[in-house]
């Protein structure tokens, strides 16, 4: 799929253990041409556990992108009627959530 100029919506949630893993791929989106709008669950944005502080990776991500990272549901409300996004990425997104999104 090609991404240049494309919107992406990068949702990182509460899966603190995978973040080593999501950050590179926005790196590798940004390379290949996407914009992203970083966005963050509230507990990814708060919390900090044995996998790492939440201001480190919140610096990390708004370096990346050079955006702030949208992580309140007030400045979030607006992506979808606003149509901030062309694509939503919500990472890691399991099987269960997939399934009770798709119905």
């Amino acid at each position: 799929m090609e991404v240049k100029g494309k919107k992406i919506g990068f949702v990182l949630t509460g899966s603190f253990c995978t973040f080593s893993k999501t950050i590179p791929k926005m790196k590798e989106l940004i390379k290949r041409g996407a914009q992203i709008v970083p966005i963050m669950s509230y507990n990814a944005y708060s919390l900090d556990t044995k996998f790492g502080k939440a201001k480190d990776f919140i610096d990390e991500i708004e370096n990346i992108t050079g955006k702030e990272i949208i992580h309140t549901i007030p400045d979030s409300e607006p992506i979808g009627p606003k149509k901030l996004t062309d694509i939503m990425v919500i990472a890691p997104c399991s099987r269960k959530y997939h399934v009770k999104i798709s119905m």
